[in-house]
């Protein structure tokens, strides 16, 4: 009965959610019915619209596990925008630096700097908060600023590609692609590697010593404390897994789609990111389950402007109602969830 009530009440969250978008595609002047018919063929509609969803579902999980690994070992991280920013340099330093290695010493490599050179950029702040007690929140936030410039600065400077006049860094050698699983579409074998993160941070986090560590320094630091934890490495080592996932999300960026390094190559995926942990209640399945959501609703809504004139910026008031909705959810469905507890 409990999961029943539980499952209903997500269940009239949808619906306001829909209601909500009806709404707003009526205010907007366009029809209903070519809106929604737009929508669900963007999706489904083709095999490059469905790996479309996959290919923007890769580093949203990525992301979106780093962040859930923070909250849960009470390190806030905002900062995976900036990470996944950093995991990019290092893929394509690591890959400009060595174009001889082989695809299978390659691809192994640069996904190893970009977790490594992601998991120092997020250490940073949590050194900070573990050391000085420094709020995390703000100093994520504003590192997001620095990476985002400092990969500006390179592709302006000692990364610019010499032939072309537009700051990009030259393309990465061959043995640095991930192989394309289904031409023509932009879908690679990245989209394998958030479900193996996922696997891992599962097994770490709830199956292991580490991980009942780390769980119980997000719940109360201080009594973690008086039973012999050590809030100051869990913090640390934490923060770094945290950064490390988000910096192999730009590291597949770069070996997957782009090949090279160039500015704006996250449409806000750590900002996103957070929304994606918060709707999967910092789980690894919900993590996933809710990238795959938010990546169909931006694909879904692109095709919705295409077909009938929708704004996209639509999609994301969706997105910040839905998390309102869940965030309130107890709220909402007080008396319905306090009849549960009764019974």
């Amino acid at each position: 009965m409990k999961k029943v009530r539980i499952v209903f009440s997500y269940l009239c969250i949808a619906i306001m959610a829909l209601l909500i978008a009806v709404v707003l595609i009526i205010l907007v002047g366009s029809d209903v019915s070519k809106a929604f018919a737009g929508f669900l063929r963007g999706i489904f509609g083709s095999t490059y619209s469905i790996a479309e969803v996959l290919v923007k579902a890769t580093p949203l999980t990525l992301c979106g596990l780093g962040i859930a690994v923070g909250f849960r070992s009470g390190f806030t991280n905002l900062g995976a925008e900036g990470q996944l920013y950093m995991g990019a340099i290092a893929a394509t330093g690591v890959a400009l630096w060595r174009p001889q290695l082989p695809a299978v010493v390659m691809i192994p490599l640069i996904l190893l700097a970009g977790f490594l050179m992601g998991g120092i950029w997020s250490v940073i702040p949590g050194f900070l908060k573990a050391r000085f007690k420094i709020s995390e929140v703000i100093v994520t936030i504003m590192f997001n600023y620095i990476a985002i410039n400092i990969v500006g600065i390179l592709v302006r400077t000692v990364l610019k590609d010499p032939s072309y006049p537009y700051p990009m860094s030259p393309e990465l050698p061959e043995a640095a692609f991930l192989p394309s699983i289904l031409q023509p579409t932009r879908l690679h074998a990245g989209v394998i590697i958030p479900v193996l993160c996922g696997i891992v941070v599962y097994l770490l986090v709830w199956k292991t010593s580490v991980g009942y560590q780390m769980r119980a320094v997000g719940l109360n630091p201080r009594a973690s404390k008086c039973f012999g934890i050590s809030v100051y490495r869990n913090i640390i080592l934490s923060s770094v897994i945290s950064g490390g996932l988000a910096g192999i999300a730009g590291a597949i960026e770069i070996a997957g789609l782009h090949h090279k390094l160039l500015e704006g190559l996250s449409p806000n995926y750590g900002y996103i990111a957070i929304i994606v942990s918060l709707l999967g209640n910092n789980h690894p399945a919900g993590v996933i389950v809710a990238a795959l959501g938010i990546a169909a609703l931006e694909v879904g809504s692109l095709a919705m402007q295409r077909s009938a004139g929708v704004p996209t910026s639509i999609s994301f008031i969706i997105m910040g109602s839905i998390v309102v909705l869940i965030l309130a959810r107890k709220t909402i469905f007080r008396r319905f969830l306090a009849d549960e507890k009764e019974s």
